[in-house]
């Protein structure tokens, strides 16, 4: 496999061609990106209705708010642009994974989309078994000719959220703050160790409670879960839950009603939204960002000009602006969201460390 660890040139999207270069596992910074739905679109091209990109959803569903829905628009913007088809397929259980990917393979889709890392042991079968189909995994490595990978420094991000949540917490007079993830795999775990490490930047003996939920599907799981860490004290709760991390907002929601003042961070697209209660108030304080819809949109692009990257991976992270925390963030106030950014150039730099391990694991 070529293997190359490749910043994604995130350019004002049709304007500028991406450069991609292999280099040994480096990574290569080109300019700065641009925020996912800020490029200039051209007129879309006049007939690549041939042309289809199937994305294939975890069980979290199309609908997660979260990792699946992220992929999904990113998808529909490209088609909206260029003219082309576009199909998802709902995986109800881990046993779909492979049946779904194969069905869009039969079918001959351009381009075969899986968002998530449980997609890994699926993708590696289906693009064996399908070496001429094309590819692109996210959250995940299979080193196959035919398959492009796209991975993210989520601890960079979280650690952005970690900081605006303690200062926030701080601000309330409080010292606890919570994390949920969905399940306790590396790549969740990722968020936990970001989350952690810049609450405690802030202040090294603020609490940080932890719970999975042991699945991305169940929003009654999640709230249940944030009902207890905000009895035990938690100010803010982040979450790394895809569909799972729903209830944890719903609580939030329910508790601000209620005259408490608690708060909720979302994770991959600005959740801000999906937090609004009473008017235009919303229980989401942030959110940590992952441009999924821009990987799912620049490999599609690429396929669509015949330049598919297979065998080569893609890294998005705070150097490039692949994570991060939204342009705008209403409940925080300038100071929190300026305090948080200021970490950015020392993570770029390398001058701060952001370690992908949570302490309970080291």
């Amino acid at each position: 496999m070529k293997k190359s660890s490749l910043a994604l040139l995130l350019i004002v999207v049709l304007m500028m061609s991406v450069v991609l270069t292999a280099c040994g596992g480096k990574t290569n910074t080109g300019e700065t990106p641009e925020t996912p739905g800020t490029e200039t679109p051209e007129t879309p091209q006049a007939n690549n209705g041939d042309f289809l990109v199937g994305l294939v959803t975890d069980i979290g569903g199309i609908d997660d708010k979260s990792f699946n829905q992220g992929t999904w628009e990113g998808i529909e913007r490209f088609a909206k642009e260029f003219g082309t088809d576009k199909n998802y397929l709902q995986s109800e259980k881990d046993s779909d994974y492979i049946p779904n990917l194969s069905t869009f393979a039969d079918e001959q889709a351009s381009l075969i989309v899986a968002p998530g890392f449980l997609f890994e042991n699926a993708m590696k079968e289906t693009a064996a078994n399908f070496p001429e189909q094309k590819f692109l995994i996210i959250d995940a490595v299979v080193e196959a000719d035919n398959v492009a990978s796209a991975v993210f420094a989520e601890h960079e991000g979280s650690f952005l959220v970690g900081v605006a949540a303690a200062l926030k917490t701080k601000e309330a007079g409080k010292d606890t703050v919570g994390y949920i993830g969905g399940m306790d795999f590396e790549a969740i775990q990722k968020f936990e160790a970001g989350f952690e490490a810049g609450v405690w930047a802030v202040d090294p003996n603020m609490k940080v409670v932890v719970e999975y939920a042991g699945a991305f599907d169940n929003a009654q799981a999640g709230q249940a879960l944030a009902a207890k860490m905000y009895d035990q004290g938690a100010h803010v709760i982040f979450h790394a839950a895809g569909g799972t991390g729903n209830g944890l907002i719903k609580e939030a929601q329910d508790r601000r009603i209620n005259g408490q003042d608690v708060w909720a961070i979302g994770v991959d697209r600005d959740q801000y939204e999906d937090g609004i209660y009473d008017g235009d108030k919303s229980a989401v304080l942030t959110s940590m960002i992952k441009k999924v819809d821009v990987a799912a949109y620049e490999i599609s692009k690429l396929t669509l000009d015949g330049k598919f990257p297979g065998g080569e991976t893609y890294l998005f992270d705070l150097a490039n602006e692949g994570v991060g925390i939204p342009a705008k963030n209403p409940n925080l106030s300038d100071e929190i969201v300026k305090a948080a950014n200021d970490y950015i150039p020392q993570i770029t730099s390398g001058k701060l460390e952001v370690s992908p391990v949570p302490s309970r694991l080291k």
